[in-house]
């Protein structure tokens, strides 16, 4: 679905510096919502992670499908820290690599959350990956980053995150 009058903006972000992280807060009054990033790394095959609220517990799940053209792989963690998002698509040091993020329901109280990513660069591959907080709050705050040993996002990298209506 293209952005249009169905995507709200709330809030976009241009780093100006190198960062290991950016943190989207007081998320409200939307069914759902959409986190696009265009970004870069230093130093290369990091891997990008999303957080909700601040939650630093083992109450993450994923399962990935990645592919580079030459061959396929997927993976599955459970019990995380974090929701890891990527494997051949995670932003390369030499160019902006681009990942769409969709959060549905995030504001149910009575549910654990969803959500589908798909990260992807012309030098890597694609991924497509499902991720589950077991968690029943609303989603409030949303943090993106970067994990590695003095692994950043590179500034010029840019983070929009949308809200959309009655989806």
């Amino acid at each position: 679905m293209a952005a249009g009058s169905t995507y709200t903006p709330i809030a976009t972000t241009t780093l100006g510096s190198n960062q290991a992280e950016i943190t989207f807060n007081s998320i409200g009054g939307y069914t759902d919502l959409v986190l696009i990033v265009s970004a870069k790394q230093t130093p290369a095959l990091n891997t990008q992670y999303i957080r909700f609220n601040g939650d630093t517990g083992t109450n993450y799940s994923y399962t990935i499908l990645s592919g580079n053209g030459t061959s396929a792989v997927s993976a599955r963690g459970t019990s995380q820290d974090r929701w890891y998002s990527g494997y051949y698509g995670v932003p390369p040091t030499d160019s902006y690599g681009i990942e769409i993020y969709n959060f549905q329901n995030y504001a149910n109280t009575t549910t654990y959350k969803t959500g589908l990513s798909r990260t992807n660069r012309a030098s890597g591959g694609v991924d497509a990956m499902v991720g589950l907080w077991r968690s029943t709050s609303a989603i409030t705050s949303i943090t993106y980053g970067i994990s590695g040993v003095s692994a950043y996002l590179t500034s010029g990298s840019t983070f929009t995150l949308y809200g959309i209506l009655a989806a």
